[in-house]
């Protein structure tokens, strides 16, 4: 089963969202950064004459109400052991073990699971308000993050050709996922949210996007969507593509990145 995606076009003020503005940077207690991303309107989905577009990709418009942190890279192995102690990927084929490159073999609740400790420890090192959290993205944040204000099949702009750039995918002729990064960011400073590995996102996976006031996504199902596109064609890679994955599932190209915030959507 596919699944639909968040983002597209934008409503912002002109001086917040000028061309090449540099949002505020963080780094927590372990060393992770994480990048303020504003609250904001967006387009979410992508339009019927893009290519590969797909019918779960039907336009929603989107507001978020709330500011939140987004981590300026996947999580890392070397992050990963910080905060869990273990190796999931350990001994796994296509893997290359390095501090830099990013978690795999980690399940949905895995990935939560890493947050809630995450949480914990920066609470214990004063560098987290009560009530703040660290989570998974929710999709509509995930997107909305990729595309940066865009509304173009990537961050970047259509011309798939440039996507060696910024991301690593089929066309890579890399057998594993490579050090976080290494490619250029997206206007806001993200890394890797085109291609490397597959991310988590909180939602429940759906055949339709859900617009509105900070959606969340169905309230069950059978599916967590993922988001990024490692491993595939440039066209999984695009900004509004997604993908409905077995929550318990774990291989060498699915991992996650965190989001803070004030509180859970």
């Amino acid at each position: 089963m596919r699944v639909a995606v968040v983002v597209a076009a934008m409503l912002f003020c002109a001086p917040v969202f000028a061309q090449g503005v540099k949002f505020k940077r963080v780094t927590n207690s372990i060393g992770m950064e994480l990048v303020e991303i504003p609250a904001g309107k967006f387009t979410m989905g992508s339009p019927e004459d893009e290519k590969d577009h797909h019918e779960d990709e039907a336009q929603v418009r989107v507001t978020l109400t709330q500011p939140f942190g987004l981590g300026k890279t996947e999580v890392t192995q070397g992050q990963w052991k910080e905060v869990r102690g273990t190796e999931p990927w350990d001994g796994q084929k296509y893997i290359k073990s390095d501090k830099d490159c990013p978690a795999t073999f980690v399940t949905w609740d895995d990935a939560t699971e890493f947050c809630k400790k995450l949480t914990a420890i920066e609470r214990e090192a004063g560098t987290l308000k009560a009530n703040e959290e660290y989570r998974l993205p929710t999709e509509a944040e995930w997107e909305y993050a990729c595309r940066a204000g865009t509304t173009t099949a990537f961050s970047f702009g259509d011309d798939e050709s440039k996507l060696g750039e910024y991301a690593w995918f089929k066309d890579s002729a890399l057998n594993y996922a490579p050090k976080v990064g290494l490619k250029k960011s997206n206007p806001w400073g993200l890394h890797d949210m085109h291609g490397n590995v597959w991310e988590w996102c909180s939602d429940w996976a759906d055949s339709t996007l859900q617009g509105g006031t900070d959606p969340v996504g169905p309230e069950e199902g059978s599916l967590r969507v993922g988001r990024g596109g490692w491993g595939r064609d440039p066209g999984r890679c695009r900004s509004a593509d997604r993908g409905g994955i077995d929550p318990s599932l774990r291989n060498d190209s699915l991992g996650f990145r965190v989001a803070r915030s004030q509180s859970a959507p």
